[in-house]
């Protein structure tokens, strides 16, 4: 039997793997202000980074439903905030965004906050 922890592990990195791809695929097709919304939606829809992105993400939500037929909500969903955190680091570190004091403080906030949740 699957560990519902390991799932959830796994959902939160197929998710942060779904978003970063859907970001940097959306940063290669250009802007909605200098495409225009039609021009903008055929090229997101067509472009391979931004199709795979989503299908992390669908995944990702199947694994969530299994998930939580073994976790309680009130666990589980918090967790999902280590994405931030991943997301944060991500981000930083492959897409070249600056993170202030204040948004990198905001997230160890999350961070404490999940470790007070798992240890209730």
């Amino acid at each position: 039997m699957i560990s519902p922890y390991f799932l959830l592990g796994v959902n939160i990195v197929l998710g942060v793997v779904g978003q970063f791809l859907m970001k940097f695929g959306v940063n290669k097709v250009g802007g909605l202000e200098e495409l225009g919304l039609v021009k903008f939606m055929t090229a997101a829809f067509l472009s391979p980074l931004i199709i795979l992105g989503l299908g992390f993400y669908a995944f990702s939500a199947v694994l969530w439903v299994m998930m939580l037929s073994k976790l309680d909500l009130s666990v589980a969903y918090p967790a999902l905030s280590i994405g931030y955190v991943l997301v944060l680091l991500i981000s930083m570190l492959f897409l070249g965004e600056q993170v202030s004091p204040a948004r990198f403080g905001g997230v160890l906030l999350i961070m404490a906050g999940i470790v007070i949740i798992f240890r209730s």
